[in-house]
C-alpha cells in the first residue's frame, strides 16, 4: 500500500532533517537524504533476514539516529513497525516481563534490539517462546520502497489499567490523524517541531515523530532524560521551533526548574503552539509555565490543551483557536452519568489560575467533521451538551481494534466508533474530560475519580501529586479505594482518613499503603493503578505496609 507518509523516503529534502541531542549540550544533524539512504540499505538487510510486507517488527532501540533508519527500515520493507520502550524506571525482571507480554502478542518475525538492549530482550524472547536471538541493526543493499501491508504499525497501550494491548494501527488511521495534527497545529512549510517525548508512546510517535518526518520539517529530538537533567535546554528550542507537545507536568517541571536567567536573549514570540495532553490538565501548572516565559515573547494563546488516545491513533480534539485555555471548576457532587454537569467557577487561563486548587479542568477543544464525538450513557444513547457521559470517537482515526483479539475492560471497538472508557461533557462548545471510567468509583449514584481524589490528597498533607496514588478497588457488593504513598511518615493519614470518610461516605473502604518503590508508571507516566493493587494483594509489593 503507498503512503504519503513514506513518500519522502523516495524523495527526501536534502536541506531539512533532523537535529538529534547529544550529551555534550550539542546537536547532532543527518539530512532527509542520509536518512532517507540509510532506511532504504536497514530495509534491504531486512529483507536478507526474510522480512516481507505486513510482517511485523518489534524494535528497541533508545532515541538515536539507529532508531529513525531502522523505523523507516521497516517500514521501506513494507512490514508492521512495533516500538518498545527501552527500560526506563522497571527492574530488570519487571522490564523482562512486560516486553515478553508484548511479545507474545505481536508475534513479530523479528526483534531488533541495540547491544545494550540484546540480553533484555533475548530473554523477554525466550519467555515469549520465540526462538532465536536479537537482531542488531545494520545495513545492506539500497533498494526501493516495498508495498505495505494493512498495518502501519501496532501502538501498545502503555498498560496503565492491565496488561499491555497492540492497537492496530492501519495506514488509513494514520494518514488521517496526521493530516488532522498538522491542521490543527496550523504547521506549515519549513515549520520546526522540537520534542523530547519518546518515541514509544502515541504522542511522541505520531505527533511529534512521524508528522514533521513526513512533512519533511525540521526537527529537534532529545531523549526524556536530556530533558529532565536540562529542560531549560527545551525551551532554547523555541527560539527557532514552533511546535511541541508535552503532558502537563512537564510545564509545571519547567517552572520549578529553570531560571530567568537561563532564559536571557531568548524570543519565544513564534512559537505557535505548546500541546497539552496525556494526563488531567492543571491550569496552575501551564500558569506557573506562561509566568515564566512570558516575559520572553511566548502567549498562553500558543497553549492547545488536547484530548487522544493509543485507540484512535492519536488525537481527538484539540483547542485550535488562538485563544487562553478554558478552565472550569465542575461542582464534584453533581457529577452523575447522564446529569448535567454544574459548574461553580470559569475562567480564561490567567493569573487567576496561579494556585488553583484541586477539581478544576480545561477544555481540549471542539471535535471537526472527520473526527466525530459524541457522549453517551450507560445505555450507549447519545446525550446534549452539558450532560455526563462516555466519550465515543468515530471517523478515520478510530482503530479497527486489538491485535490477536486481545480485550480492555474499558475501552470497546463498536461499529466503527472507540467508547473509550473516559467520562466528559461538553461546555460551551469544548469537550472536557474527567477521567478514566475504569479509575473512577460510583458513589451515591455518582462517579468519583481518582485523579481528583489524589489532587486533593496531595494539596492537603503536602507530599506532592508524584508521591500519592489513588486506585478504584473493584468488588462485588462493595466499594473500596486503596491510597498508595511514597512516604514512611503516616501522621497524615487519620487527616486523610477523615476527609475520604466525608466525600466518599462510610460504605467506602480505604486501605493505606505507605513505603518506597510503590508507585509503579508506564512509560508515558501514567500510573499503574490497577496493577499496583494487584501486587499489593498478592503481597508482591515489597517495601510497602498497609496502615492499619
Amino acid at each position: 500500500m503507498a503512503s504519503a507518509l513514506r513518500a519522502w523516503l523516495d524523495k527526501p529534502n536534502p536541506g531539512r532533517g533532523v537535529h538529534l541531542a547529544a550529551d555534550d549540550g550539542g546537536w547532532d544533524f543527518r539530512d532527509y537524504g542520509e536518512l532517507a539512504a540509510a532506511a532504504r540499505r536497514t530495509a534491504g538487510a531486512l529483507l536478507e533476514e526474510g522480512v516481507r510486507p505486513g510482517d511485523v517488527v518489534c524494535v528497541i532501540l533508545p532515541t538515536d539516529f539507529t532508531c529513525v533508519e531502522t523505523y523507516f527500515g521497516v517500514w521501506a520493507a513494507g512490514a508492521t513497525v512495533c516500538l518498545i520502550t527501552p527500560p526506563l524506571f522497571q527492574d530488570g525482571d519487571d522490564y523482562v516481563a512486560h516486553v515478553a507480554a508484548i511479545l507474545r502478542q505481536a508475534r513479530p518475525v523479528l526483534v531488533v534490539a541495540s547491544d545494550g538492549l540484546a540480553d533484555y530482550a533475548g530473554r523477554a524472547m525466550a519467555d515469549a517462546g520465540i526462538e532465536g536471538t536479537p537482531w542488531r541493526p545494520r545495513q545492506g543493499d539500497d533498494v526501493a520502497v516495498q508495498p505495505a501491508g494493512e498495518l502501519a504499525l501496532l501502538q501498545f497501550t502503555s498498560g496503565s489499567s492491565g496488561s499491555p494491548r497492540g492497537v492496530m494501527v492501519t495506514w488509513e488511521n494514520l494518514e488521517a490523524n496526521s493530516d488532522l495534527i498538522a491542521r490543527s497545529a496550523g504547521f506549515e512549510e519549513g515549520d520546526v517541531v522540537a520534542s523530547w517525548l519518546p518515541l514509544y508512546h502515541d504522542m511522541g510517535l505520531i505527533g511529534t515523530f512521524l508528522t514533521p518526518i513526513a512533512r519533511q520539517g525540521m526537527l529537534r529530538l532529545m531523549r526524556p532524560d536530556h530533558f529532565i537533567r536540562d529542560p531549560a535546554r527545551w525551551i532554547r528550542c523555541f527560539a527557532e521551533a514552533a511546535h511541541t507537545a508535552a503532558p502537563p507536568f512537564a510545564y509545571a517541571y519547567c517552572a520549578r526548574r529553570v531560571k530567568p536567567e537561563q532564559l536571557e536573549g531568548l524570543d519565544l514570540s513564534g512559537w505557535k503552539m505548546a500541546l497539552i495532553g496525556a494526563e488531567p490538565i492543571d491550569p496552575h501548572a501551564l500558569e506557573v509555565f506562561a509566568q515564566l516565559v512570558e516575559p520572553f515573547g511566548f502567549s498562553r494563546s500558543a497553549f492547545r490543551p488536547a484530548y487522544g488516545m493509543a485507540e484512535t491513533t492519536l488525537l481527538v480534539t484539540m483547542d485550535d483557536v488562538w485563544r487562553a485555555p478554558l478552565a472550569v471548576r465542575p461542582d464534584p457532587d453533581a457529577l452523575s452519568f447522564g446529569e448535567p454537569v454544574r459548574i461553580l467557577e470559569q475562567h480564561p487561563l490567567g493569573p487567576e489560575s496561579l494556585g488553583a486548587k484541586a477539581g478544576w479542568i480545561v477544555g481540549c477543544g471542539t471535535p471537526t467533521d472527520d473526527v466525530p464525538v459524541t457522549i453517551v450513557d450507560d445505555e450507549g444513547r447519545e446525550l446534549g451538551a452539558g450532560l455526563l457521559g462516555e466519550i465515543v470517537v468515530g471517523g478515520a482515526s478510530a482503530c479497527p481494534g486489538y491485535y490477536a483479539g486481545a480485550e480492555a475492560k474499558s475501552t470497546r471497538f463498536i461499529g466503527g466508533r472507540v467508547f473509550t472508557g473516559d467520562a466528559g461533557f461538553f461546555h460551551e462548545g469544548q469537550l472536557f474530560v474527567l477521567g478514566r471510567m475504569g479509575d473512577s468509583i460510583k458513589v451515591r449514584g455518582r462517579s468519583v475519580y481518582v485523579e481528583d481524589l489524589e489532587a486533593k490528597i496531595a494539596e492537603s498533607t503536602g507530599l506532592g501529586k508524584g508521591r500519592i496514588v489513588a486506585v478504584g478497588v473493584p468488588g462485588a457488593g462493595r466499594k473500596g479505594i486503596a491510597l498508595f504513598a511514597e512516604t514512611q511518615d503516616e501522621s497524615w493519614a487519620p487527616d486523610v482518613r477523615e476527609m475520604l470518610r466525608r466525600r466518599l461516605g462510610e460504605d467506602v473502604e480505604l486501605t493505606i499503603v505507605v513505603g518506597t518503590g510503590l508507585i509503579q508508571r508506564t512509560s508515558s507516566g501514567k500510573p499503574r493503578r490497577r496493577y499496583m493493587f494487584e501486587r499489593f494483594q498478592s503481597g508482591l509489593m515489597e517495601g510497602g505496609r498497609a496502615l492499619d
